[in-house]
């Protein structure tokens, strides 16, 4: 077993490869294979050809593509478009105006992406010309895209929580269950905020809509059904134990490709682009896995999770002073590495750390995930900042961060909810399991 001192010597070296501009894949291998060379020797080398083919053959793992195809074909058939301007309908009447359609058009999308990043572009492009012709605030409005967005990996489906569940071992079905609560939270709590901010200071929600009649807007109501369906199917079939969340995929894939035939976007065009975005997406995705698993196999041999345990026990925190000690170092770790390569680099020490005191991996997958969400409108790495700046085309980014500001101390307080109140993320899953 290594001491602590080499142990974040280790860490360091894999987060100075990361910021130096190294693929996070290869600064995962590199340090696995670093540590090998020194402590292990070189033999061991040999076993992570057996790691790849058992990472990659693993079932569960099969549902990242399909959930993100599923994605892609959803917002090439024109739903995201209805649902905004369904919500618009319905949402505009309450102060802030069509700010929260952002939030509820952000949460919807993010039941049937899985992505943070997908969906804050996509609920951007749909949003900020619709904002800026009416006046609105411009920070507050790329505030909330980018905090919505950040939805996309809390409400299930979510792929850094299948990402969690396949290195944990963890109930991905569970952790699925337990996002819901969570989600739905900060989803009002956000919406909570647009309305207080926009009671004390009117000017921020630009000029009041014109409300359709109520039969139009009961009409309209039918944008969500497809979306609709398509979740029940996927989520319904985990939660009744129908299908695992690889089988609940790809029924999921095969309901979208159906909402696209009815809205006559189903083409073979069409289904090329998204297939494309979805294997690009899935590479990357998949090679940091497998350098992932075999750098939690190093770790393992090395007895890492044992040292950072016995170190933090030498320290005679309590439970809870250690929960915000990983809150303060998430926040930091957070302005420098995106989400997916910072959950793969301190999940093998973290989790075994978290468990040993007493804390449920389901619960933590969560707190993880709200982490994550955190490092995502945190400057200067904050991915959904500046995939709402692109989308833009003009100004300084400073807007966005300064529009995502009150949403990052809103994200702070779920935070603390969850800590002291765990039964947040656990009731449910608890209920029907």
């Amino acid at each position: 077993m290594i001491d602590f001192d080499s142990a974040v010597i280790g860490f360091l070296v894999m987060l100075g490869l990361m910021l130096v501009g190294v693929s996070i894949a290869a600064s995962l291998f590199l340090t696995a294979a670093l540590g090998t060379l020194i402590y292990l020797g070189a033999p061991t080398l040999l076993s992570f050809g057996n790691t790849m083919w058992g990472v990659l053959n693993d079932f569960i793992l099969t549902c990242i593509p399909l959930f993100i195809l599923l994605g892609e074909i959803l917002v090439r058939s024109g739903v995201t478009d209805r649902m905004y301007r369904t919500l618009s309908d319905w949402l505009s009447p309450l102060p802030g105006g069509l700010l929260h359609s952002n939030i509820g058009a952000c949460s919807i999308f993010a039941a049937i992406s899985g992505s943070s990043v997908a969906t804050a572009a996509t609920m951007g492009t749909v949003a900020l010309p619709a904002m800026k012709a009416r006046g609105y605030n411009e920070r507050l409005v790329l505030g909330s895209v980018a905090a919505g967005g950040t939805l996309g990996i809390l409400i299930p489906p979510s792929i850094n929580m299948i990402v969690y569940g396949a290195i944990t071992n963890t109930s991905i079905g569970k952790l699925f269950i337990a996002g819901i609560v969570p989600g739905l939270l900060l989803a009002g709590m956000f919406m909570l905020l647009i309305m207080v901010m926009c009671v004390l200071k009117p000017s921020l929600a630009g000029a009041k809509e014109a409300v359709p009649p109520l039969p139009q807007r009961l009409r309209n109501l039918a944008a969500f059904i497809p979306p609709g369906i398509v979740f029940f199917v996927v989520m319904g079939g985990i939660y009744l134990g129908w299908a695992t969340p690889t089988e609940a995929a790809a029924l999921g894939v095969v309901m979208s490709m159906a909402v696209a035939a009815w809205y006559r976007k189903l083409s073979f065009g069409m289904l090329h682009e998204a297939f494309l975005a979805t294997m690009r997406t899935t590479a990357m995705i998949l090679l940091i896995i497998v350098a992932a698993f075999f750098l939690n196999f190093v770790i393992g041999m090395l007895g890492v999770p044992q040292t950072v345990s016995s170190y933090v026990a030498n320290l005679g925190t309590s439970p809870l002073e250690t929960l915000w000690i990983l809150v303060i170092f998430y926040l930091i770790l957070g302005c420098f590495l995106e989400t997916l390569s910072m959950m793969i680099a301190t999940v093998p020490v973290i989790v075994p750390l978290v468990v040993s005191l007493g804390y449920d991996p389901v619960w933590f997958g969560i707190f993880l995930v709200i982490m994550m969400e955190l490092s995502l409108i945190t400057p200067p790495v904050g991915m959904n900042l500046y995939v709402v700046q692109g989308i833009r085309k003009g100004g300084s980014v400073m807007d966005v961060i300064c529009g995502a500001l009150p949403f990052v101390a809103i994200m702070l307080v779920l935070t603390a909810l969850i800590i002291y109140f765990p039964g947040i993320a656990l009731w449910l899953p608890n209920h029907l399991s």
